[in-house]
C-alpha cells in the first residue's frame, strides 16, 4: 500500500504541474522580447535573434554547437589533472574521455569511469554539469522545432535555435535547479568544496568519504533527464539520496518537465485538447510499466527471491522494492538512466521492463524534449496508419502526411533498432560480450541491455558488464553519438517538410487525434513495432532467462 501512496502521490504532484509549467514553458519559447543576459548572450554568439532559420540552418546550429561541447569537454578531460580542485586526480584517458564527452554532450551520461573516484570537483562543475543543461535544452529546443513545424503556415522557418537554448536553459532549467538545490541541501544532500574525510568504519577500518558539489549537479541530473552520479553508486547513494522523501524528489523532477511538455505543444498548435492527448499516451504507457515493474519485483519470480519473500538483491533497503522498481521505470521511461538499485539484479521478467522501456524510443515521457518528438512521430505514422484504413491521405493537425513525411518518420523509426541490435551482434562476433559477467540468456540481456541504453541515450546499465575497454568505450560512443544526433536530424527534416506546408482544413474523413481512439491507436502502433523489431532478441535474453528460472 505504501508503495501505491508513493505512486498516486506523484501523480498528484505532476498533475498540479502540469498546466502552470506548461504555460509558463510555451510563454519563455513564444516570447519575444529578450532580457539583458540574452541579448548580451547573443551578442557573443553573434547571432541576430530576430533571425529565423530553416530546418537546415537550425540542424546545422545544433550539430556546431554539439560538435564543439563535445572538443571542449573532451580536451577539459584531458588535463583536468593540472587544474583547480582536481584532487589529485589523474587525466582521463583518451578512450575514456571520449566517451565521456559524447556521453553528457547527447544528454546520454553514460558512465565508463567510476564517479567520484575519476574526476575532480571542477571537472564536474564546469565541464559535466553545464553540459547536463544544454544538452536538455537542445532537446527541448528540437522538440519545439517540429511543433513549429505542424503550427507553421507556409513560412517554412523553425524559429531561432540560439534563442531557443538560451532562454530554455536561463528562464527554465537554470531557476528550478537553484529552487530544488536547496531543498535537496536541506534534506541532507551534500553540497561543498571538500577533497573528503577519512571515516573510521564500525569495523575499524578506515574508508575515504568524498565531498563535493553534489546537490546541484542531482538536481539537474534528474530535472534535465541526464543522469549519471557524482558517486559511483549513483542516487542509491546516501549522499546524492539520502531519504525516501527525496528519492520521490528525485522521481518527480525526472517526469517533471516531460510530463508538461504536451501543454506546450496543445498551446503552440492552438488546441490544448490535442496536447491532453499526447499526454494520456504518455500516462497509459508510464502507468502499464510502472504496475507490471513493481509486480514483478514483489512477487520476485525465481527460487531464491520466493524462499525469502522478497527480491531485495541490489536495491536499497532504505527505499524497498515498491520505490525502487518506480525509480527504474521513471528513469528508463525517459532518457534519464540514474539508477537507485542495479537493474542486473532485478528479476528476469522485472528487468526486461527497464530494457522495454528504452525500446519503446522512451517517449513515455520520455526525455526533456526527445520524449515528445518521438511521439509526434509515432503520432505521424499512426495517422498514416489510419488513412490507408479508410483509403485517404493522412492529416495532423492540418498537414498532410505524404510520401516524404513517412519515409522521414520510417528512417527514424529504424535508426536506433539498428543500431542497438548491429552493436550487440558485433559486441558477440568480436568476442567483446566476454566482459560480461554472466553467460547464456542473461549474457546476453548485459550486452542488449548496454547498447539499448547507449543508443537511446538513456545512461544506464545493467551493472553485471564491464564496459570500460577500448572497444566498449568506442562502440558506445559511436552509439551514443548515433543515435543522438541522427534521429534529431530526422525529426528537424520532417519539422521543415511540415513548416513548408500551408494547413488544410478538417473534413469528415480526417481522424480526429484528440480522441480515445486516435489515444489507444497511438499505444497499439508504439508497442506493435517494439514487438515486432526487439522481440527475437527479448525472446533469447530476458524472455528465455524468465521462462526457465
Amino acid at each position: 500500500m505504501a508503495g501505491w501512496l508513493f505512486v498516486l502521490t506523484l501523480i498528484l504532484a505532476l498533475a498540479v504541474c502540469y498546466r502552470p509549467l506548461g504555460d509558463y514553458m510555451y510563454k519563455v519559447v513564444s516570447g519575444k522580447r529578450n532580457s539583458a543576459v540574452e541579448r548580451g548572450v547573443y551578442r557573443l554568439v553573434g547571432v541576430d535573434p530576430a533571425a529565423e532559420q530553416t530546418w537546415g540552418v537550425y540542424a546545422r546550429s545544433v550539430l556546431a554547437f554539439s560538435a564543439v561541447s563535445i572538443l571542449f569537454l573532451y580536451l577539459f578531460l584531458r588535463v583536468q589533472d593540472k587544474l583547480w580542485l582536481a584532487l589529485g586526480m589523474p587525466k582521463m584517458a583518451t578512450h575514456v574521455a571520449w566517451n565521456t564527452a559524447v556521453s553528457f554532450v547527447t544528454n546520454t551520461n553514460w558512465q565508463a569511469y567510476s564517479g567520484e573516484s575519476a574526476l575532480g570537483h571542477l571537472v564536474q562543475m564546469a565541464g559535466l554539469a553545464v553540459q547536463n543543461f544544454v544538452s536538455a535544452a537542445v532537446g527541448i529546443a528540437v522538440a519545439v522545432a517540429l511543433v513549429r513545424g505542424f503550427a507553421a503556415r507556409k513560412n517554412g522557418t523553425l524559429g531561432n535555435f540560439w534563442v531557443d537554448l538560451t532562454r530554455i536553459t536561463l528562464r527554465i532549467l537554470l531557476p528550478l535547479s537553484v529552487l530544488f538545490a536547496i531543498i535537496f541541501m536541506v534534506g541532507g544532500m551534500v553540497q561543498n568544496l571538500s577533497g573528503g574525510v577519512d571515516a573510521t568504519t564500525l569495523t575499524g577500518a578506515t574508508q575515504h568519504l568524498t565531498g563535493g558539489p553534489v546537490a546541484s549537479q542531482e538536481v539537474i541530473k534528474e530535472l534535465g533527464t541526464n543522469g549519471g552520479g557524482f558517486y559511483n553508486a549513483n542516487s542509491a547513494h546516501p549522499f546524492e539520496n539520502p531519504t525516501s522523501w527525496t528519492n520521490w524528489l528525485e522521481i518527480f523532477l525526472i517526469l517533471l518537465i516531460p510530463f508538461s511538455l504536451p501543454r506546450v505543444f496543445g498551446r503552440m498548435v492552438g488546441q490544448n485538447r490535442q496536447g491532453y492527448a499526447i499526454l494520456a499516451i504518455m500516462a497509459i504507457l508510464a502507468l502499464a510499466s510502472v504496475a507490471l515493474t513493481v509486480g514483478l519485483e514483489v512477487h520476485g519470480s525465481g527460487t531464491v527471491p520466493q524462499a525469502v519473500g522478497a527480491a531485495m538483491e541490489g536495491k536499497e533497503v532504505r527505499f524497498g522494492i515498491p520505490n525502487s522498481a518506480s525509480f527504474a521505470s521513471a528513469t528508463t521511461l525517459t532518457s534519464t538512466g540514474a539508477v537507485d538499485s542495479f537493474h542486473d539484479s532485478y528479476t528476469s521478467l522485472g528487468g526486461m521492463m527497464p530494457m522495454i522501456n528504452m525500446m519503446l524510443g522512451e517517449v513515455a515521457p520520455g526525455g526533456t524534449g526527445s520524449g515528445l518528438y518521438g511521439l509526434l512521430v509515432l503520432a505521424v505514422i499512426t495517422v498514416f496508419v489510419a488513412g490507408l484504413m479508410v483509403g485517404r491521405t493522412p492529416e495532423y493537425l492540418g498537414k498532410k502526411i505524404g510520401a516524404r513525411e513517412m519515409k522521414i518518420a520510417s528512417l527514424y523509426l529504424l535508426a536506433t533498432p539498428a543500431l542497438v541490435l548491429i552493436g550487440t551482434a558485433a559486441a558477440f562476433a568480436t568476442g567483446n560480450n566476454s566482459t560480461a559477467l554472466n553467460t547464456g540468456p542473461h549474457g546476453l540481456s548485459e550486452v542488449l541491455y548496454a547498447f539499448t541504453s547507449a543508443a537511446n541515450n538513456n545512461g544506464s546499465a545493467f551493472a553485471g558488464i564491464t564496459v570500460n575497454t577500448h572497444w566498449w568505450d568506442v562502440a558506445t560512443g559511436l552509439a551514443m553519438l548515433i543515435g543522438r544526433f541522427l534521429p534529431l536530424i530526422l525529426v528537424l527534416a520532417l519539422a521543415g517538410s511540415l513548416a513548408k506546408q500551408q494547413p488544410v482544413p478538417e473534413s469528415e474523413g480526417t481522424l480526429p487525434t484528440y480522441k480515445p481512439l486516435f489515444v489507444g491507436m497511438t499505444v497499439g502502433v508504439t508497442v506493435v513495432v517494439v514487438a515486432l523489431t526487439y522481440f527475437p532478441a527479448l525472446a533469447l535474453g530476458p524472455l528465455a532467462e524468465g521462462f526457465t528460472s
